[in-house]
């Protein structure tokens, strides 16, 4: 007799089958833990610890600090469940801090959250797992996973403000199909809910806001931390190349950015470029930000070519809309065509690719932003 697909969407009894779940410490990753373990899956909680905590982290709402492997030791124990630990404080560095910091002096806008998922979090506990002989390994991602004669594909969480796909666009094709996300058809109230009904310590705890290794938001004091010769003098040049102010150093800017230029105009000013190489700052008016071409690289694909043949929608930010496009494939390079302009795109950023079926806004996968 055929055993009936369980939850995860595996031929196999839950009590025979072993998950590992990816435990912050925050409340939505403990409330994966405890449906898991209510629904008699054999559940392995796995916390990783990323970087080494300062007064300002502890202090600050972000995941993966010291009092989130405390909270996440607590769930584990209040569930029943085996609890692990793993230091990866160097991998975190040499993997996403390290390219966080030399991503900003090349004047991009980097996402240490994208770097974080592709190396560390799904690449190293991806392999641990496995070691585990973990049938699959369950985050509290907010993105939708359908499973279909063995391959999963990702989905926008119906839950537009917590939509997480965007940040998981670099994820594998096998990696994919070994994970699963259940909160992708909740909204953040009822994990909240669920989470009180387990009696988790958790269930109200404020939701992470910063990156992780950045107090309080200031990204240029982690890039001064790291590389004290950061902070250079250079020129503010306007569209025609002339110069009309001087800044304090290229990593206080971001393109499409209006506060801060401290340099005065007719119209608003914003950052259109930044030229590294020359360690200057290129300003003019919201209309000069205007594109409709964006150029990537390091594609990610998780469809059929054919799927990008037709007219799709892209995201350029994490909080951005969907826009439509069509896309030219050159190997593991693109260039975007937008129907419509867009404002403020920056290298370092993802361009990420959907597309519509029946199930909602399917991740068809996406690149990075470049020159």
């Amino acid at each position: 007799m055929r055993t009936k697909k369980n939850s995860i969407g595996l031929n196999k009894d839950p009590k025979d089958t072993t998950v590992v779940v990816a435990m912050s410490g925050g409340v939505d990753s403990s409330t994966v833990a405890g449906m898991m373990k209510e629904q008699g899956y054999n559940v392995i909680g796995i916390t990783l610890k990323l970087y080494d905590d300062t007064k300002e982290v502890s202090k600050s709402k972000q995941c993966c600090a010291g009092q989130d492997i405390v909270d996440a030791k607590r769930v584990a124990d209040k569930l029943g469940i085996e609890h692990k630990i793993l230091y990866y404080q160097n991998k975190f560095k040499s993997g996403v801090i390290d390219n966080f910091v030399d991503s900003y002096l090349k004047g991009e806008t980097p996402i240490p959250c994208v770097q974080c998922n592709q190396t560390v979090k799904f690449k190293d506990l991806f392999q641990e797992s496995k070691n585990l002989n973990a049938d699959a390994l369950i985050t509290g991602h907010y993105v939708k996973s359908i499973t279909d004669n063995n391959q999963t594909n990702m989905y926008k969480a119906i839950d537009e403000n917590r939509d997480q796909s965007y940040f998981l666009f670099n994820t594998s094709r096998e990696q994919l199909n070994y994970l699963r996300f259940p909160l992708g058809s909740m909204l953040k109230n009822e994990t909240r809910e669920i989470a009180k009904r387990f009696g988790l310590n958790v269930a109200d705890k404020p939701d992470s806001q910063d990156i992780c290794f950045v107090p309080n938001g200031d990204y240029s004091s982690v890039i001064e931390k790291y590389r004290p010769d950061a902070y250079q003098k250079g020129n503010i040049k306007n569209i025609n190349g002339k110069v009309i102010g001087v800044h304090e150093g290229i990593i206080n800017f971001t393109i499409g950015q209006r506060r801060g230029i401290k340099v005065s105009d007719k119209e608003p000013l914003y950052v259109i470029d930044i030229n590294a190489e020359k360690n200057e700052i290129i300003v003019g008016q919201k209309k000069n930000l205007a594109q409709r071409k964006i150029k990537l690289k390091n594609l990610n694909i998780l469809c059929e070519p054919n799927e990008l043949k037709k007219e799709i929608s892209v995201k350029i930010r994490s909080t951005g809309k969907l826009l439509k496009a069509y896309v030219d494939l050159d190997k593991d390079k693109a260039s975007i065509k937008l129907l419509e302009d867009e404002y403020g795109i920056s290298p370092g950023q993802a361009c990420v690719f959907y597309k519509r079926d029946i199930y909602g806004e399917k991740l068809l996968g996406g690149g990075w932003i470049t020159n």
